[in-house]
């Protein structure tokens, strides 16, 4: 299931196409039984985004429990999957919000460039809002560093200042730049089905099997059903 319309179209669907996606069932209280979709990926649905998503936020502002929108949508889906991984915009508006009161746990991207650690300081304070205002049950699940060239010193020095202030809540993955991991959403295809043997597919592959070690469902990996949102 997705809550962007960049994934709904990285994985194969047209986001013009889609008739109900995640803003009629937040705002419209579609079922998201009517809106999920298959994919060609084993196991893997997806709840679709569309551009209307954007102004969702607007039209939630006067609603009653505003935050808890995407939450209520959830609840009446969770129980099929395994995971229901919610794919975030780079920003921290009313969406976003909405996301973290569902999640039971967040996984932060950081980019291995110097900005992005002024980004990551603001996320984790919105975080502990959520959590002490929201969603007392959420919790960090890990910090994934991102676009990691092993060439530059930069991307060296974030890791080395990441690692040195989080210590274990910084996934041992490191997802590195690499190209055919960048032209995976083109074809519309994820990049494990793009080229399943590049570098970037190697990386992801291996931070699913941290999740999958970390939340002790080893023994159940072939039998993992995941929704995005």
């Amino acid at each position: 299931m997705c809550i962007r319309d960049s994934s709904t179209s990285g994985i194969g669907f047209d986001p013009r196409n889609i008739k109900n996606s995640i803003y009629e069932c937040i705002i419209n209280d579609v079922e998201p039984s009517e809106a999920i979709q298959k994919t060609d990926t084993p196991n893997l649905d997806l709840l679709p985004a569309h551009i209307d998503l954007v102004g969702a936020e607007i039209e939630m502002i006067n609603l009653n429990s505003r935050e808890y929108k995407m939450k209520a949508v959830l609840e009446k889906v969770k129980d099929d999957y395994d995971f229901i991984i919610v794919d975030c915009s780079p920003s921290l508006g009313l969406i976003t919000i909405n996301a973290l009161t569902a999640a039971n746990s967040v996984i932060i991207p950081v980019q291995c460039e110097y900005f992005a650690l002024e980004g990551l300081g603001k996320l984790l304070n919105t975080i502990k809002i959520v959590q002490t205002r929201l969603n007392p049950e959420l919790e960090i699940e890990g910090i994934l560093l991102t676009m990691y060239d092993v060439r530059l010193r930069l991307s060296n020095q974030v890791v080395e200042e990441v690692r040195t202030h989080f210590q274990d809540l910084v996934f041992e993955t490191i997802i590195q730049r690499n190209t055919r991991l960048s032209e995976a959403p083109s074809y519309g295809v994820s990049v494990i089905m793009h080229d399943a043997n590049c570098k970037g597919a190697i990386n992801y592959l291996n931070l699913a099997r941290e999740i999958v070690r970390k939340n002790g469902l080893v023994d159940h990996v072939e039998d993992l059903k995941t929704a995005i949102i």
